[in-house]
């Protein structure tokens, strides 16, 4: 799957989530957990299974993106499919 995910190297105090664009978001169109560092990523991994309003295509994107953006920040992933993220 192709990724939209980038990064975003503008961090600060001054920067709001509405100033973010939508390429650092796992779920882009939702603008839904923000991937800008490294707790981010897993944050984003930790809470994947409590998004809400997603479907399962915009799961797909988002795990994708997580990977990206796991592999930029050197954050380990050892699940290979959203589906072994979150509760057994």
């Amino acid at each position: 799957m192709k990724t939209t995910w980038k990064p975003h190297e503008k961090h600060g105090e001054l920067t709001e989530r509405s100033d973010l664009p939508d390429s650092v978001f796992a779920f882009p169109d939702k603008r839904k957990e923000p991937l800008t560092d490294a707790r981010h990523v897993r944050n984003a991994l930790a809470r994947f299974d409590q998004v809400e309003g997603v479907t399962d295509g915009e799961r797909d994107l988002a795990f994708a993106n997580i990977l990206a953006a796991a592999r930029h920040y050197d954050v380990e992933v050892s699940e290979t499919d959203w589906h072994q993220l979150g509760k057994p």
